[in-house]
């Protein structure tokens, strides 16, 4: 039986989704938790890979059991009970043994959230920059982003994919209270891709680069000529889409 397990998590003092060698992951947190209630050793695969710092407000990753769970509520109640306090279960719903939680999302929707002025409340959950920045020239080069599919310029190197190519169909700047807040939606994205992007829109914002620039950087392919990435604490997955009826 395959089930998958909508989960969130605050990733300051994560390493990361993915379970590695030394460190505490999300991924080793949640499957050491449900070993316990079930008395089963339980491997799960996540939507996404968010890196060490990153938080989630929604993610999915998907289990095998042998036998069906009877009560799903009530296994969402105990995980939460072990549960340490930066990681929550949402749901557990049953899914055909097919369904496959990273090759079946048809989408991704990433959200930078910027403070402007020190906050005691976000002091993990936002980047706190102060600089002055042209939002309306950082919104233009961000829409040259749905022009185009490969962002090789954007992703670490050294990274294990077979191509750069993603389809981004939401990119924008806007202003919520005290945050600056980007968001970017696309069916896949590469490894340390977001924080890269905002890295250098923040550079377009500064007038470091112009919209022109933004462009060529695109086109180049060259890691080395996109801005440095921006700290982990203020990048959020968000929501993590799938086709309607699935879940």
């Amino acid at each position: 039986m395959r089930y998958f397990i909508e989960l969130s998590y605050n990733g300051t003092h994560f390493i990361g989704w993915q379970r590695q060698r030394q460190g505490r992951s999300v991924q080793q947190t949640l499957e050491e938790a449900l070993a316990t209630i079930l008395r089963q050793p339980v491997e799960m695969v996540g939507s996404s890979r968010t890196d060490a710092g990153v938080h989630a407000s929604q993610q999915y990753a998907h289990i095998d059991l042998e036998a069906a769970i009877t009560d799903s509520e009530k296994l969402v109640y105990r995980l939460n009970s072990l549960l340490p306090a930066d990681l929550a279960v949402r749901r557990i719903v049953p899914v055909a043994d097919s369904v496959h939680a990273r090759f079946e999302a048809n989408h991704r929707r990433y959200e930078y959230r910027i403070i402007r002025h020190k906050n005691p409340f976000l002091p993990q959950q936002a980047y706190l920059y102060k600089p002055d920045l042209d939002v309306e020239r950082m919104n233009t080069a961000a829409a040259l982003l749905l022009r185009y599919e490969d962002f090789e310029s954007f992703s670490k190197v050294h990274t294990d994919v077979k191509t750069f190519h993603c389809t981004i169909c939401r990119a924008e700047w806007e202003q919520r209270g005290d945050l600056l807040v980007f968001t970017v939606q696309a069916n896949r994205f590469l490894r340390g891709m977001v924080r890269a992007l905002v890295g250098t829109l923040l550079e377009v914002g500064l007038g470091k680069k112009t919209v022109a620039d933004f462009e060529r950087i695109i086109l180049a392919k060259d890691r080395k000529l996109a801005g440095a990435q921006a700290p982990a604490q203020g990048l959020f997955l968000v929501e993590v889409g799938y086709p309607e009826g699935l879940l």
